[in-house]
């Protein structure tokens, strides 16, 4: 079992041998240019430079919701827009090198809308959110780096089994919420909403572990190029996601003062 990052369970990162134009078996003796593979160095760099599209992005629906104005069309078309692309690039890897830059700003667009509405509920929540991601992320890559943390199949199992059983959990308490009169276990600042909010950043940084493996997994096998800006994309939705739920839960610590 992979990352249950869908990009990262794309059978191009699964692939054992580096290919050009036409399929080869590993038993084929290949002439692989290096500057034209995947590295580790190489998928930080465009994951920088996404994250600094995101920023710019962000930037825009955070300005003008303190602007005075109405930021909902961008922040919704945003979201769904970047869902579409991500989409788009699992099946399609060979054309991440475009759709990864504009994913990054169509979800940096949804990003600031969504920072805007929280942070005018309850002033220096961003700030706390974006440190704590910040923290979160240096923490687990100096834990894989070190080789404290060790992504084992079992850890991938584990992990994985975490991540699709709140995605399930998520996506039925939203369809419940839609035709009935439910009110989902995680919503409101109860303790067991903390609580719930708390193991889902944790499932979101044990997944930095599994993108960091595949990312260097990656390299390692020489894949193509283009593979580090779908490594860079699929590293990015795994910090988006963690960043939301990091102001989700520091919402709910801080409407309880």
């Amino acid at each position: 079992m992979n990352s249950n990052n869908p990009f990262f369970k794309n059978k191009s990162f699964t692939n054992t041998t580096r290919y050009s134009g036409e399929n080869i078996t590993e038993n084929e003796a290949v002439a692989i240019d290096y500057n034209d593979t995947m590295t580790v160095q190489g998928t930080i760099n465009k994951s920088l430079l996404m994250l600094a599209l995101l920023v710019a992005g962000a930037a825009v629906t955070w300005t003008m919701t303190f602007n005075g104005y109405n930021p909902m069309v961008l922040t919704i078309g945003g979201a769904i827009i970047g869902f579409i692309l991500v989409l788009v690039a699992a099946f399609k890897p060979q054309y991440s090198s475009a759709l990864a830059p504009g994913y990054a700003v169509f979800e940096g667009l949804f990003i600031g809308g969504l920072s805007a509405i929280f942070e005018s509920m309850y002033p220096g929540l961003v700030i706390q959110a974006v440190g704590a991601t910040f923290v979160t992320f240096i923490v687990c890559f100096g834990l894989y780096k070190y080789n404290v943390v060790k992504v084992t199949e079992r850890f991938r199992s584990v992990v994985v089994a975490a991540t699709l059983a709140i995605a399930s959990f998520y996506l039925i308490s939203w369809l419940l919420s839609l035709f009935i009169d439910f009110q989902p276990v995680h919503h409101g600042n109860s303790l067991m909403s903390i609580g719930i909010s708390a193991f889902v950043i944790v499932v979101a940084a044990m997944n930095l572990f599994l993108d960091f493996d595949q990312i260097e997994k990656g390299a390692q096998r020489n894949l193509p190029k283009y593979m580090e800006w779908f490594g860079a994309m699929g590293l990015m939705i795994t910090l988006v996601w963690l960043y939301v739920e990091f102001l989700r839960l520091l919402s709910k610590l801080s409407s309880r003062d």
